[in-house]
Order: structure tokens, then sequence, then C-alpha cells
């Protein structure tokens, strides 16, 4: 199961990434303005930040699978990207697939090695944001998004974690990774 009906041959990036978003909302009812920015950041940055030592990294993906709770239902593949090249591959349905752990960690290295993370696209992508104020879900105001956003730019635009209520409500569990890396059932 994939949300690939998001992107849509020919549209906008503004409005693809805006369907994105908008299906995050309706599915994640409690995030924050630090999770609106780690699904941007993603989107834009891929996985760079979090492959510095490749045992580090399998033994941290390892312990995480080893300790999975149940969580919300959610599809194999979140399609992130406006372009659709940047995927969350969630754990607990990619594993209950009977799908290759290892196939899964190589694709993550591959996307951290590979991908070229964008700072130029993170700020399109938070201008989209930004002009979400109309939509019913959308729970922010476009200038607690720009401090947000203003406060991380002066930091250079790290990778933040989830909130602390988007973590204990949903449990999130994925690996960011090229679409194009992955063969997901």
């Amino acid at each position: 199961m994939v949300n690939a009906n998001l992107v849509v041959p020919n549209s906008s990036e503004e409005e693809a990434f805006r369907r994105i978003l908008a299906h995050h909302f309706k599915r994640y009812p409690l995030m924050e303005v630090q999770d609106i920015y780690k699904l941007i950041h993603q989107a834009s940055m891929g996985s760079e930040h979090a492959v510095q030592d490749l045992d580090i990294t399998r033994a941290f993906l390892e312990r995480e699978v080893n300790e999975l709770a149940d969580g919300p239902e959610e599809p194999i593949e979140d399609i992130i990207s406006a372009n659709g090249q940047i995927s969350r591959i969630n754990l607990r349905p990619y594993l209950a697939s009977n799908a290759s752990l290892e196939n899964l960690f190589e694709a993550f290295v591959r996307t951290a090695n590979e991908f070229e993370g964008s700072t130029i696209k993170l700020k399109r992508y938070h201008s989209y944001a930004e002009r979400l104020k109309d939509e019913s879900s959308f729970a922010f105001s476009p200038s607690a998004i720009r401090t947000f956003f203003d406060r991380m730019e002066d930091q250079g635009f790290p990778a933040v974690h989830h909130s602390a209520s988007y973590a204990a409500a949903y449990q999130p569990a994925y690996r960011v990774v090229l679409h194009e890396l992955l063969d997901t059932p």
C-alpha cells in the first residue's frame, strides 16, 4: 500500500506538496509545527543526517525493529516529496509484508549517500506550508510556521525529532529513502 495517488503527473510542485501536507494533517491531526518542519526537511534533504557510522546505523535500526510496539494503521510507503522521489518506509507494515530489512537498510544508506538535499527546495516547501492557512485541517498560522522555520534557518536547518505529542500518539517508525531504491510490496 502506497500513497502514490498524492503525486499527480503534470500537477505543479506546490499542488503536489500541498496534497501531501493535507494528507498528513488528516492522518496525523496532532501534528505540530515541529512535525511539519521534519516532514519538509526530510522531503527536501533526504536522510543525509542519519548515517554517520554504518555499524551504529545498523544497530539502531535493529534495536528499533526489536522494540517496535503496535502503532496506527499506515501504508508501507508514504511518498513525502512533490516529485515522488523521497518516501518514508513505515517499518511495521514493511516488516509485516515480509520485506527484507537488509534491503531497507541498504536503500536508507544509499539515500543518505546519493541524494543531494536542497535548502532551496526546503524553503519552497516551507512557503507552500505557509500558504495552507485556508485548509480546514490546518491548525497553524503562517507566523507560527515562519517563526519556527526562521529559528531552524538560523541553526543551519538541522534535522529534528518529532514533537512529543506526535511521537506519543503515532509512534512513528520509518526510514527515509529514495523511492527508486526500494521495491515495496
